[in-house]
């Protein structure tokens, strides 16, 4: 089991960046939530096996296909077993 913070900083909001996110972490098997912040970045948390993981974090570097995505900062988090689905928040 592993999770992680990622702050995905460019062009990733208006651009279905949270929707899209969420339908990858369905079909990955992923929990955790993703949400846009008031500076204009978008905040996610991860959290699954580890390849399923690594597999959303590098969706995470191009996003959907309007994003641009300039910068992702990765931060190892650690698993919380109360979260049980993938949610936008």
């Amino acid at each position: 089991m592993k999770a992680v913070r990622v702050i995905v900083t460019g062009r990733v909001q208006g651009v279905f960046f949270r929707g899209s996110c969420k339908r990858e972490a369905n079909k990955l098997h992923i929990v955790g939530w993703v949400t846009n912040k008031p500076d204009g970045t978008v905040e996610a948390m991860f959290q699954g096996d580890d390849k399923d993981v690594d597999k959303m974090v590098e969706w995470s570097k191009h996003g959907p296909s309007m994003a641009k995505v300039n910068h992702i900062l990765i931060e190892p988090v650690s698993p919380d077993s109360k979260v049980d689905k993938f949610n936008i928040v």
